[in-house]
């Protein structure tokens, strides 16, 4: 037996997010179609177009946002002598969420990745470098994840810093080894912040 046309297409879109499987994928789909009214549905369609339509990456940081640029470039009382450099922008949000870190932010959109096929040329370096023009930026903290990944990319950036007067540091291990920022607590982030040390 075969669901509906509608419903298969539905299910191999939900596929699409990670951690979920055919059957995860099917119960979502069943339940969509058994237990959402027309105005759910509705609901849930005009937040994927809104998403769609409204929502790009700024472009001085790389974060989401709906505005050009973002709320955290816009702010002129941000400390422009330190700079955060994260993976991705959900990073950014559990370091705002802190409220200990008041300076920039870059996202990479992505960490250098050779067995993947990703290169500092498929992530957002040559933006990074444009920034670290910026004669106000002292201090530039590497908070990629500490995965291979991740350190891969902080050496990387690291390395191409060497001959600038810029201070590179690196988030302290805080946070678990393989482990990434957006599952950590906001006393985590802190005492890794805190704990930053120069590589």
């Amino acid at each position: 037996m075969r669901y509906p046309d509608a419903i298969d297409k539905l299910i191999e879109a939900l596929r699409k997010y990670p951690g979920v499987g055919k059957k995860t994928a099917e119960r979502y789909a069943l339940y969509t179609v058994n237990r959402f009214n027309e105005e759910a549905i509705d609901e849930i369609v005009d937040a994927y177009i809104r998403i769609k339509e409204d929502i790009f990456q700024c472009p001085v940081c790389g974060n989401i946002t709906d505005i050009d640029p973002c709320y955290i470039c816009k702010d002129d009382s941000r400390d422009k002598s330190k700079m955060i450099v994260v993976e991705e922008a959900k990073d950014v949000i559990v370091m705002e969420k802190t409220n200990k870190f008041h300076g920039l932010y870059h996202v990479l959109n992505g960490a250098i990745s050779p067995s993947d096929g990703i290169g500092p040329e498929d992530i957002n370096i040559k933006g990074l470098l444009e920034r670290l023009k910026d004669e106000q930026l002292k201090e530039v903290i590497l908070a990629t994840n500490l995965s291979n990944e991740g350190e891969t990319t902080a050496q990387y950036i690291n390395r191409l810093l060497s001959d600038t007067d810029i201070l590179v540091t690196r988030i302290a291990h805080g946070i678990p080894a393989g482990g990434n920022i957006e599952y950590a607590d906001e006393i985590t982030i802190f005492k890794a912040l805190e704990g930053r040390r120069k590589i």
